[in-house]
């Protein structure tokens, strides 16, 4: 095709207790590797780096991939697996989606939440908050005049809180999600709001999955890897 659509992968990482009992110097070392790994993809594809200790049990920190070949995703995971602290992280979750133009959002437009390029844009705020996404049977079967009123409806809570940017990608055939879900701000109470806002319109009748939920920080990739060093 001729629009310039992306692979989306959000790969949450979870590190085994026995990596903390390793040498000093050999985490150092394992953590500087899986770096390097990264940094040798970063002009092939966009990765955004997050820490997530402290917000849930299951997940350490997660990278935000983008890139136009899926063969690239692959090997980044091969090269990353392959490092010394690769040997000692697990994958409890891993999402796969791909960049596509909504067929809801034609005539609602603004600034910072949808554009030309369907090139992965992150805004760079402070959280980021993800999540998988699937609707009920009964969505599809309604009238695509019914399912625009709602959106429209839901559209509009959304135009509400300008300092939330959405990153909607989709998953049809590519994993068990219809969608992946990623708002960025800088004001969590915001989202927070948002999301209660949203679960009173019409169209949330019609969720049939939206867990789990990660609460993501932003922070650069040797910082997060040097907080798992122990």
């Amino acid at each position: 095709m001729a629009e310039d659509r992306h692979y989306i992968r959000y790969a949450f990482y979870k590190t085994d207790p026995a990596w903390r009992r390793l040498p000093l110097e050999e985490q150092r070392a394992g953590a500087k590797e899986f770096c390097e790994g990264v940094e040798s993809f970063a002009e092939e594809m966009m990765i955004r780096s997050y820490n997530l200790q402290g917000m849930r049990g299951d997940v350490d920190f997660m990278l935000w991939q983008g890139t136009s070949r899926l063969e690239s995703l692959q090997r980044l995971a091969v090269r990353l697996a392959a490092t010394g602290l690769g040997r000692y992280v697990t994958t409890p979750h891993s999402y796969l989606a791909m960049t596509r133009r909504s067929p809801y959002v034609d005539d609602h437009r603004h600034t910072g939440q949808e554009g030309s390029s369907l090139a992965p844009r992150p805004r760079g705020s402070q959280y980021l908050f993800v999540y998988p996404f699937v609707k009920t049977r009964q969505w599809y079967r309604l009238t695509r005049a019914a399912r625009q009123g709602m959106m429209n409806e839901h559209i509009e809570v959304g135009h509400k809180y300008p300092t939330v940017k959405i990153n909607t990608a989709y998953s049809f055939g590519l994993d068990d999600q219809e969608f992946v879900v990623a708002f960025e701000t800088d004001v969590p109470g915001d989202f927070l709001d948002l999301v209660a806002e949203l679960r009173e319109t019409e169209a949330s009748l019609y969720t049939l999955r939206d867990t789990p939920i990660f609460t993501c920080v932003n922070q650069n990739l040797q910082e997060v890897l040097e907080s798992l060093i122990s």
